[in-house]
């Protein structure tokens, strides 16, 4: 997931589908357009911290997440730009459906009016889509826990 908003104070959650899977952190971006269109960002090394942590008990999402101070943003990576959308933003739906209780026409009126997308890579054989929505979009709608 190459992408600007896996930074400092993100929380990313990502599927695990098989018991004992490791977690394998890559390359570090000093800077990344949109696309990563020459297969390469502005590559360097880097020192930071991180905590893993594994929930249980949560239902299995299908597609990794970000959260940041300022979105909540469903990841997908296809073949094609047309399924990578479709699924980030089936990621998106299921987010707010499963976070804010709301059925499919409520999410839809939610995102419909406010969902962001970026295409963080283009080169390589799959390619990827950010599904996004400003947290200060949901204000007024009632987190559940």
């Amino acid at each position: 997931m190459d992408f600007y908003k896996v930074t400092k104070g993100a929380t990313i959650y990502l599927p695990v589908f098989h018991e004992g899977a490791l977690l394998y952190i890559g390359d570090a971006h000093a800077a990344q357009g949109d696309g990563e269109i020459n297969g390469d960002a502005l590559e360097t090394s880097m020192d930071f911290a991180f905590v893993a942590r594994v929930i249980k008990g949560e239902p299995q999402i299908k597609f990794p997440r970000i959260e940041d101070s300022e979105h909540i943003i469903a990841m997908a990576m296809d073949k094609t730009l047309e399924q990578a959308l479709k699924k980030a933003t089936l990621g998106l739906v299921e987010w707010l459906q499963k976070d804010y209780k709301l059925s499919l026409k409520e999410v839809t009126q939610v995102i419909g009016t406010s969902i962001e997308y970026r295409i963080p890579t283009l080169a390589g054989p799959k390619l990827e889509i950010a599904a996004m929505i400003k947290k200060k979009n949901l204000i007024g709608l009632r987190k559940q826990d």
